[in-house]
């Protein structure tokens, strides 16, 4: 014969060849050579060395412990104390009543939507979370659900929690903020068959998102071609000489012309413009020149001008010259004053007075 004492908070599980007994609680018990006992601390889950069903056909032990039954379309959100300590999977568990406050929330992963009374910060948890997906939809963007394939709904900015499970889930997401294309190195031919090179951009705003993502496929993409025609269409309408001359008057043309198109990808375009033309080599240079010469022609033309002026001031300068004896003399001391500026000396000879002398140099006999 030999004892085993159980303590307080213990149990005590007898088994004879074998096979389970009876259960003991807080003592001390002698017992002969063909019976085992298992002892288990009633603070930790209870995890039986046999079958549980077996175990659970005492009713003295049943009695005793929680069983928790946990299928494949089910988590269970244990807490332990009011504290979450795991999530169960499928299975059974046991758990010993009495020492411990074991609360448990059955969860039905079958379905995306989570319906239980679980807040977001457990769900967000790092226990909870791998049984969980998030997605966010930030304030700037809309985005529409995908379920299986299948259009379910539009989701408005925020966090969506759902079930991870075999059901497949997409989310489609637009910027509703204003966006720009850019429109470069489009090759355009004019009426006149001049080659141009144009760099354009065009400002746009999502405004339905269903026809973006339902409707159409890559709306960005599509929106780019239909600017792309419009400005190729426009242009090969007009002349190079029309085009550079009426350059700002495109982008009004070109919004008017591709506004139903755009709507209909779900898109309202609220703006355009053409950053560069980009002549070939041969014209640009033919352009340069015809610049050159119309330049030139207005110098020559302004130089006449002042040519003139200058000859009407000197014509009407004399006249009153002719007029006023004083008015001469003055004009001969101001030419003298600006020669001697300009000269070292002046070497003057015979006996007439120097003013007459420099009259005589300045203007002859």
């Amino acid at each position: 014969m030999k004892w085993i004492r159980i303590n307080a908070y213990q149990v005590g599980l007898v088994f004879r060849n074998g096979v389970y007994e009876k259960m003991l609680t807080e003592g001390k018990y002698w017992f002969w050579g063909d019976e085992r006992v298992e002892i288990y601390d009633r603070a930790l889950p209870f995890i039986p060395t046999v079958e549980l069903n077996i175990l659970l056909q005492d009713p003295a032990l049943a009695e005793q412990l929680i069983v928790v039954d946990v299928t494949e379309q089910q988590i269970v959100l244990q807490y332990v104390n009011g504290l979450l300590k795991q999530v169960l999977t499928a299975g059974r568990y046991a758990f010993w009543k009495g020492v411990i406050d074991y609360r448990f929330v059955y969860a039905d992963i079958s379905k995306i939507e989570i319906t239980e009374d679980i807040d977001r910060a457990t769900l967000l948890s790092k226990v909870v979370s791998p049984h969980v997906r998030a997605y966010t939809v930030e304030s700037y963007e809309k985005a529409v659900l995908f379920v299986d394939g299948k259009y379910a709904q539009q989701l408005p900015s925020g966090i969506y929690l759902w079930w991870r499970n075999s059901i497949p889930i997409t989310v489609g997401k637009v910027d509703t903020r204003q966006q720009q294309a850019e429109i470069n190195g489009q090759e355009i031919l004019t009426r006149d068959k001049a080659g141009l090179r144009v760099n354009a951009f065009a400002q746009y705003v999502v405004t339905d998102i269903e026809k973006a993502l339902l409707e159409n496929k890559e709306y960005d993409r599509q929106l780019y071609v239909v600017f792309q025609l419009a400005l190729r269409e426009y242009i090969g309408t007009m002349t190079l000489d029309e085009l550079l001359e009426k350059k700002e008057a495109i982008a009004p043309v070109i919004l008017q012309n591709v506004a139903a198109n755009a709507a209909a990808l779900g898109v309202q375009v609220t703006g355009f413009g053409i950053k560069d033309i980009i002549l070939p080599g041969e014209v640009k240079d033919i352009m340069n020149q015809v610049l050159i010469a119309e330049k030139k022609a207005q110098a020559n033309t302004i130089m006449r001008r002042e040519e003139t002026a200058s000859t009407r001031s000197l014509l009407n300068t004399a006249k009153l010259m002719e007029d006023n004896q004083m008015l001469w003399k003055l004009k001969e001391m101001e030419y003298v004053e600006k020669i001697a500026e300009k000269i070292n000396s002046i070497s003057v000879s015979g006996n007439g007075v120097l003013i007459d002398q420099l009259r005589q140099i300045f203007s002859g006999k």
